[in-house]
């Protein structure tokens, strides 16, 4: 269950007549316990509780119902029962039906609240659930719970209205929704002249039976578009007539309403009754978002930004640079001046904006500042110098765009509230006026020296309409001062792979005129490099969220030159942590976090996380675009080894139909004399066998051998079996290769000599690229790489720290495994001269390895290298090469993989200066 679904099953229990003795299974199964534990749990052997009506869930929750006016003494009862204690309970709660009390015995915080309202809290009790995102589940709670009610009520409306889930009629019906959330928000905030009247009005004019509901509402709107002096013409009732005239475009257009059930009805009813004052727009929009798209309806209740994870693009883009100013400025009356006139032309452009929520956060925090400032002037009810305009969004779909700029006028009246109080606030919210600053179409597509012009005056056309407008332009006319442009945002990732045929054409729409070599890519690629183009027609910076790839392997090259030929270097970047969502098992995806700019600065700051997950940061000379501190480097694949070190060859490719690859059953089926299977049959090993231990073979025929091998029948078979399949395949190069269907479709000389074997993907949980030396005449598969290599002191190299990190920076990535190749991988792998002594050391390190390895026979490399469960003597044995190694590099131990790396580098960098062919790297 997610948060969304909690809430509603606790709502629910909330509202059922109290029941001393089935409360606390209700209330585990609200919080997502199977039935089965639940009946398990009713069993006084399973029920270890020595509470009086008391249910004990074993590393969770102590509960007990009591006689009324017994919760005190009774959760006292709770805290001090032994078996809360041996059980390890995390909570404690009691309740009589009338009061409701519990305790977080891990913080010791408290929930004491009448029954009814214990829903509220429902946020405290998360971690029942599984949910470890719970301090920000409980900030949110309310936009959790009014998501949840607004989703039941949209699907009742379509379920009644089918023609508005059309294609056509979608926008009218987003466009509903938007305006509802307005009005529930208003009603409770005195913008109605008083609580409640939006929701008490639907309830006393509109029926019983809901017949006239959809009436109601369409008059109310059409009453919020009128204006008080062309109210006596209206023809509007009486019971409309006392609501504000809104404009902003946000009633305009059509007043039409969808027909309303009479469960439809109870629904906007309970919406109602919700405390619209705790909305918070910083993450509500992304929330709502996920109710008008059936795509995402599904993960409801997970879509979640979290504020700290936006403030860690916004904080080093601008806003730290804007408290440092107000913290040198003091009580300085001209400094803070300076600075507030400074932000009133700061410009926060999110061309990527869905709901908003990196606009919202930034316009909250900007006016937090200002706000202090006005209060050192002795200034503190001053009207806000920040306009809403000067936060521009680009939104590829409609209703995230309505709600982004719904989102900036629920922050604005709430900071105006927070700073200035009600009164002033309330002077001077309506009417809206009908600026469109969220413009809706395709940002990849868009001028965005038109959306967000640098200076001067913008477009001159004026919307009439807060949401219809057209999508190729900003509706807006303003003047500029030429400030400062801050473009932010966690534009789709998306890897060529994955990408539309549209997705395609729009990056080569932005890449055409700059490079043909666009197509490896990802998506996310088109806003950075718009982000640079921009930045040469104004003073701006940029910062986007996005996945490591693109400072990874191929793509570092074809980006990264492009985006320094604009003048922009990277100023601050975060390395790689997780992304995170409310959903239940706290999914996220793994990304980077990389600022650019053009100005002139004398540090770049380099934030990262240390060993015990905690975040660090440092100020460098200069980061690269593989995040690391050093020069402007740029790794390109390489055919030849950049230190002299023997070479990986990629595998043999089957491309078989599974009729050459073999089990030992396979090989027993196949009925060979034992000559004949020592000369035909081969030990097989990729990825999967190396890592698992898995026992696998293939049959090996050389050119020379083909007719005594096709005599023997049960190959014979196979190799026809390889013929077919090829012949079937719609690639023409497979087919070819029907022609030689004894044999693999590539393949290269079976080697005579032990090979050195590295699979080409391996889980980023290793501290350890999975590496081992295989007998001589083993096929190696294409999904590893070989190296016929006799010295041991290679694989000392190889089962390096030193060689992982390198490979985890340079190479692209499966997902957030490491994957592993020759030519950009290892050849570029910067190793020192080596000595005869250093590869004696080296060896004797390597073979340490081999036999710690062998002394947890028949443990495989994934049960050795899974994490910290890694035996001792095997991290013993690595700590030693890796020990020989570093002081081969600087003379003693690295202290972590940062220092690694840019030593790395700077012997890369080295190397590929003196190297006298073509193949060196780039570097700006």
């Amino acid at each position: 269950m997610n948060a969304v679904e909690i809430e509603e099953a606790v709502s629910e229990l909330a509202n059922q007549p109290f029941d001393a003795a089935e409360f606390p299974f209700d209330f585990l199964v609200a919080f997502g316990n199977k039935e089965t534990t639940v009946k398990r749990l009713r069993t006084a052997s399973a029920n270890a509780s020595d509470v009086a009506g008391g249910v004990l869930q074993k590393s969770n929750i102590h509960i007990a119902t009591c006689a009324e006016g017994k919760v005190g003494e009774t959760l006292v009862a709770l805290r001090t029962s032994p078996k809360t204690a041996s059980n390890k309970a995390k909570f404690i709660l009691a309740t009589d039906g009338v009061s409701f009390e519990a305790e977080d015995l891990t913080s010791g915080e408290t929930v004491v609240c009448d029954y009814p309202k214990f829903p509220d809290h429902f946020g405290f009790f998360l971690a029942l659930a599984g949910i470890t995102t719970v301090k920000q589940i409980r900030e949110s709670s309310f936009d959790i719970r009014a998501t949840g009610r607004l989703n039941k009520l949209y699907v009742e409306l379509l379920k009644d209205n089918p023609e508005w889930a059309t294609a056509a009629r979608r926008p009218d019906m987003n466009h509903f929704m938007a305006r509802l959330i307005f009005c529930f928000f208003a009603e409770d905030t005195d913008i109605f002249n008083g609580e409640g009247v939006f929701t008490s009005t639907i309830e006393q004019m509109s029926d019983r039976d809901s017949s006239n509901t959809h009436e109601v509402i369409g008059t109310l709107f059409r009453a919020m578009n009128t204006k008080i002096v062309d109210r006596a013409t209206a023809n509007l009732p009486r019971w409309a007539n006392g609501f504000p005239y809104v404009n902003g475009g946000l009633f305009s257009g059509s007043t039409e309403v969808p027909r309303f059930s009479k469960i439809a009805r109870s629904y906007l009813l309970h919406i109602g009754g919700l405390n619209w004052k705790l909305i918070n727009p910083d993450i509500f929009g992304s929330m709502i978002q996920a109710v008008a798209d059936d795509d995402e309806r599904g993960a409801l209740g997970m879509h979640y930004t979290s504020v700290p994870n936006i403030l860690k693009v916004l904080n080093p883009l601008f806003l730290d640079d804007l408290r440092e100013k107000l913290a040198d400025a003091g009580d300085n009356a001209r400094k803070l001046l300076n600075l507030r006139n400074r932000i009133s032309r700061i410009r926060v452009f999110d061309p990527a904006c869905g709901s908003g929520n990196f606009l919202v956060i930034a316009y909250k925090q900007m006016r937090e500042i200002e706000a202090e400032i006005n209060k050192r002037r002795s200034e503190p009810d001053r009207r806000t110098d920040i306009p809403l305009t000067n936060f521009r969004g680009i939104e590829l779909r409609n209703f995230p765009a309505e709600i982004a700029r719904l989102a900036l006028i629920i922050a604005e009246y709430q900071c105006d509230v927070l700073y200035r109080g009600q009164k002033e606030a309330l002077a001077e919210f309506l009417p809206l006026d009908a600026e469109n600053w969220i413009v809706c179409g395709n940002a990849l597509r868009l001028d965005w020296l038109s959306v967000c012009p640098p200076t001067g005056t913008g477009v001159k056309l004026v919307a009439d309409d807060l949401f219809h407008s057209p999508l190729d332009q900003a509706q807006i006319d303003f003047t500029n001062e030429g400030g400062e442009t801050y473009i932010c945002g966690n534009p789709p990732y998306l890897g060529s792979k994955r990408q539309t045929e549209e997705q395609k054409s729009d990056l080569e729409w932005v890449f055409k005129d700059q490079t043909e070599d666009w197509k490896p890519l990802d998506y996310v690629s088109g806003w950075f490099l718009k982000a640079a183009m921009f930045s040469k027609h104004s003073v701006a910076s940029a910062a986007f969220v996005s996945t490591n790839s693109i400072c990874q392997g191929q793509q570092v090259s074809i980006l990264w030159p492009l985006i320094y030929a604009t003048g922009n270097r990277i100023s601050f970047a975060h390395t790689s942590f997780t992304w995170t969502n409310l959903a239940t098992y706290n999914a996220g995806v793994t990304v980077i976090i990389v600022g650019i700019s053009n100005a002139t600065r004398s540090t770049a700051t380099l934030y990262s996380k240390d060993a015990d997950g905690a975040e660090f940061s440092r100020d460098v000379a200069n980061i690269n675009a593989y995040l690391i501190a050093g020069d402007d480097v740029l790794v390109e694949a390489r055919r030849t080894q950049v230190s002299g070190l023997p070479e990986f060859y990629r595998g043999n490719s089957p491309t078989d139909g599974g009729h050459l690859v073999l089990d030992g059953n396979d090989v027993n089926l196949l009925a060979l004399s034992p000559l004949q299977k020592e000369k035909f049959i081969r030990p097989f090993v990729g990825s999967m066998e190396l890592i698992r231990g898995i026992s696998r073979f293939c049959i090996w025929i050389d050119e020379a051998d083909i007719d005594e091998a096709l005599s023997v029948p049960s190959i014979s078979r196979r190799v026809e079996q390889v013929k077919a399949f090829r012949l079937a395949s719609p690639k023409v190069a497979t087919r070819k290769a029907a022609n030689w269907s004894f044999r693999f479709d590539e393949r290269k000389p079976l080697p005579e000599v032990p090979s050195i074997c590295v699979p080409v993907t391996s889980s980023e949980n290793r501290s350890f690229l999975p590496v081992g030396m295989l007998p001589a005449g083993t096929v190696i598969s294409n999904l590893a790489f070989g190296m016929p290599c006799s010295e041991m002191w290679v694989l000392g190299l190889v089962a390096s720290r030193m060689n992982l990190v390198w490979v985890a920076a340079i190479c692209a990535r499966m997902r957030t495994d490491y994957r592993f190749t020759n030519t950009l991988g290892w050849n570029t792998f910067p190793v020192p001269r080596l000595t005869e002594k250093n590869k004696q050391d080296l060896t004797r390190s390597a073979e340490e390895i081999l036999l710690a390895r062998e002394a947890h026979f028949p443990s495989t490399i994934a049960d050795l290298y899974d994490g910290d469960d890694m035996p001792e003597n095997l991290r013993i044995a690595h700590e030693r090469n890796d020990e020989v190694l570093e002081r081969i590099y600087i003379g003693r131990r690295f202290r972590n993989d940062t220092e690694r790396l840019e030593k790395l580098f700077q012997l890369y960098t080295k190397m590929t200066e003196s190297d006298g062919n073509k193949r060196k790297a780039v570097r700006k």
